[in-house]
């Protein structure tokens, strides 16, 4: 016989979801023997349908369906009429349930009226485009990185890092997008740091493939490497506390990291040639998109000083200053062009606000052709710079030599 606690919780779960008001339900505490360790449940448009969309957490991988209301209704009575998950919590608009069950074997309700939620709001009436599009069907690696407390709510000092964290998912949207998200997503993140931006992509990933289709059995494998060993121990407990079998973080460098399936390099404020170290290693890998945020740019400055070639622009790069700029935009303009003659489609991009740091250049660059279609007017537009800032070598044409 269903409880008094159990029939209040599903007719929130059904009202919430019918006005369109649900932004999350959670299973947990689970008592099954096939490893099935969560349920997520958020809603979802698809072709401009409402669904209740369901992620089932596996310790080894995540399966993925779409519900009407009513479905889900009775997918998620049976999870708990039947005990097999002990606790659950609904999120709405306007408050948040927690069911949980008792040592003494009763249901105990527990309901927290709520002005707001911090977060992501349900209403799908109008262009979810503009919403955030990180996933809140699971934010425990928010909370474990320190952006968020046990509610979900961003921390005042985390707000810019929580806006840093959405736009770099809004600026990668597009080539995601254009990658074939039904087959298997291997990703490499160079340089991983604490993993704030690691973790959103996964979470972002594993969504885009859930929504893509619901019999979808793609999936998203994402490796961390980083060379300091407490961030790489601290970010892969976060995954395994967060049950992302497939995110993990390896100690190393990005040169030495030996690469087997790659569809998406990625490294952020990698410095000097460890950017081109990273452009290098996707070329090579054959990588499906490639996403580099530069950060300082000594090489080519220092060819540049010790040519000391006169030209027109001789007098706008004799104060440091302006050289550095000038050594950065040669620097990224060069990379551009090697990636273009390798068959990439490049975009540049503001990154960070240049109100927190002027190393704000975002690359993103998309396969477009194979190894052999090379761009010979990109490389002829490669040497015409060169000649021009008396450059001998960029390091990334000499990493490529043999290619």
């Amino acid at each position: 016989m269903r409880s008094d606690s159990i029939h209040t919780f599903l007719t929130a779960f059904k009202d919430s979801a019918e006005v369109q008001t649900l932004i999350k339900l959670t299973l947990s505490k689970s008592k099954l023997v096939n490893e099935l360790k969560n349920i997520y449940v958020k809603p979802v448009l698809i072709k401009n349908e409402f669904k209740l969309s369901f992620t089932y957490r596996f310790k080894t991988n995540d399966r993925f369906a779409n519900y009407s209301i009513a479905e889900a209704i009775v997918e998620i009575q049976s999870y708990i009429e039947e005990s097999r998950f002990l606790e659950a919590n609904l999120i709405t608009e306007s408050s948040s349930i927690k069911l949980e069950f008792l040592k003494s074997k009763k249901w105990k309700l527990t309901e927290t009226q709520k002005e707001t939620i911090a977060l992501n709001k349900a209403d799908l009436s109008h262009n979810r485009e503009k919403k955030r599009l990180l996933s809140d069907s699971d934010l425990t690696w928010m909370y474990d990185l320190g952006l968020t407390n046990e509610k979900g709510e961003v921390f005042k000092k985390a707000q810019d890092k929580y806006k840093q964290i959405n736009h770099y998912i809004e600026l990668l949207k597009p080539d995601i997008e254009s990658l074939n998200l039904n087959k298997n997503i291997h990703v490499m993140d160079m340089g991983s740091g604490k993993g704030y931006l690691t973790f959103a992509l996964y979470s972002y990933l594993q969504s885009k493939i859930q929504e893509s289709d619901q019999t979808n059995e793609s999936n998203v494998y994402v490796k961390g490497v980083e060379y300091r060993a407490d961030l790489v121990d601290f970010c892969n407990k976060t995954a395994d506390n967060c049950s992302y079998a497939n995110l993990s973080f390896i100690k190393g460098g990005i040169i030495d990291t030996p690469i087997n399936e790659l569809t998406m390099l990625v490294a952020l404020h990698a410095c000097d040639t460890a950017t081109d170290d990273a452009i290098y290693k996707g070329i090579v890998a054959n990588a499906d998109l490639i996403v580099v945020a530069p950060c300082c740019h000594k090489q080519i400055r220092r060819e540049m000083e010790k040519s000391s070639l006169e030209n027109e622009l001789s007098p706008l790069t004799r104060h440091g200053i302006f050289l550095e700029r000038q050594a950065e935009m040669v620097t990224d303009t060069i990379r551009g062009l090697i990636l273009e003659y390798y068959g990439y489609q490049i975009r540049v991009m503001q990154f960070i606000s240049d109100a927190h740091t002027p190393k704000n250049v975002m690359i993103t660059a998309i396969k477009k052709h194979t190894v052999q279609k090379k761009n010979e007017e990109a490389k002829e537009k490669i040497q015409k710079i060169k000649a021009y800032f008396g450059i001998q070598s960029h390091y990334l044409e000499e990493l490529l030599a043999e290619y």
